[in-house]
This record gives C-alpha cells, sequence and structure tokens, in this order.
C-alpha cells in the first residue's frame, strides 16, 4: 500500500512539473501568453530584462524575474533548465532570441517555443533546434486576410498545409445528405461539423443534409477550403 500511494504521489508531482512554463519577455506577445496560462491553471516564471515590465506583470505570474536570459548561468540559477516547456517571446532583438534559444537548447530543456519576427528569423530557429517557432503578426496577417474577403467567418492554418475554416455552406453543398453530395470528391474538403441558426454545433456525418443559410466547418489543404469558401 506505502509503495502504491508513493508511487501516487510521484506520479502526481510529474504531472504538476508538467505543468511548469518560463516564459522569457513579457512585451505584448509574452505577457498576454503568460497571463493566459496563469489562468489555465499552470506554473508560470515570467522573466525579463526591463524590470518596469516585470514589477507591472508579478502579481498575476506564479513566479517572475528581472534577469539576462543570454548568460546561460542565469538560467541555471533561475532554474529554468528543470522546465519542461520554456517559451522565448522575444522578437525586436535577434540576436538575444537566438542566444537564449541556444541556451535553453543547452541546458535540454525538452520543449522549447520562440516567437520570429520574420520568416528569416523562423528559419534561423527551426535550424538552430526550437520545436516549435510562432510568427504571431505573419499569422494574423493571412488570417485577417482571409476574413477580410468576407467569404470566410474564421480560418486556421497548420504547418502542413492545411486549414480549418467557418463558412456559410454554398449552395452547391446543400439539399442532399453530404454522402450523396460529394463535396470530398468534388473539392478535397471534409465537411467535420454544422451549425443551423438558432442552435449549436453538431458534428456532421453522411447522412447530415445541409440547408441554406447552415454555418459549416471544413478541414482540407488550404488551396481547397479556399475554393470551396469562395463557391458562395
Amino acid at each position: 500500500m506505502r509503495r502504491r500511494r508513493r508511487k501516487r504521489l510521484a506520479d502526481q508531482h510529474a504531472e504538476a512539473s508538467d505543468q511548469r512554463v518560463a516564459v522569457i519577455g513579457l512585451g505584448r506577445f509574452g505577457s498576454s501568453l503568460a497571463h493566459e496560462l496563469t489562468r489555465r491553471g499552470w506554473d508560470v516564471m515570467g522573466i525579463d530584462t526591463d524590470a518596469q515590465l516585470v514589477q507591472r506583470h508579478s502579481d498575476a505570474l506564479t513566479h517572475s524575474a528581472v534577469a539576462d536570459c543570454t548568460d546561460p548561468e542565469v538560467l541555471r540559477q533561475l532554474g529554468v533548465n528543470e522546465f519542461t516547456s520554456a517559451v522565448v517571446g522575444i522578437g525586436t532583438d535577434i540576436e538575444a532570441s537566438i542566444l537564449i534559444t541556444s541556451n535553453l537548447l543547452d541546458e535540454g530543456v525538452p520543449n522549447i517555443w520562440a516567437k520570429a519576427i520574420s520568416r528569416q528569423h523562423g528559419q534561423i530557429l527551426e535550424r538552430l533546434g526550437a520545436h516549435h517557432v510562432v510568427l504571431p503578426e505573419h499569422e494574423m496577417g493571412e488570417r485577417v486576410a482571409h476574413l477580410v474577403t468576407g467569404r470566410m467567418l474564421d480560418f486556421i492554418e497548420f504547418d502542413d498545409d492545411y486549414a480549418l475554416v467557418k463558412t456559410v455552406a454554398p449552395a452547391s453543398a446543400t439539399g442532399v445528405p453530404l454522402g450523396q453530395s460529394q463535396v470530398r470528391s468534388k473539392y478535397g474538403v471534409t465537411v467535420v461539423g454544422i451549425k443551423r441558426p438558432g442552435q449549436d454545433f453538431t458534428y456532421a456525418t453522411a447522412e447530415t443534409v445541409i440547408e441554406k443559410g447552415d454555418v459549416i466547418v471544413v478541414t482540407g489543404r488550404t488551396q481547397a477550403v479556399e475554393t470551396f469558401a469562395a463557391l458562395n
């Protein structure tokens, strides 16, 4: 019994450790991310070289520190090398972004997210070995561009050239069950959800009949979902 109890406690400790993240750089991107992770119950350490920024966010975060993480010894003193996740939210100072990411990799942090301000910056971080590279301004610009056209209600693109789109159902997809409409074979997209006015979203099946005015969620290659949404 004692052995089982010790194992449960160890598992709980490991699970808690997995929810620790260091957010390095508390600008708009980093601070927003840190606050959201804290809200979701994560143990967040916010770090920045700007004492005023750290002071501004310290009450909302689990831990905070004024420190320069381009120095690997500083990372060790803060214990960041023991975290399972770290986010490098620095964008404008590319040299600092690269140095900090390199330090985190050298320390063996297993899950590193790094913000990039350009495609070239992102490519450098990827070649360095960052596990996830985020281009928030670029990705948001692409998303808004799709929404401005008026054909899509929401648009999310994934790295492997796949996208998830919310759009009003085009006439060519209405009136018959999805299994008979041949949406997938004709347009290369899959309808995964449907919402009728005044109702909640439900999963779509082969028997689902889309009606005029329905909002649908479709997925597929980016070009295919763009073409499908343009049928409206």
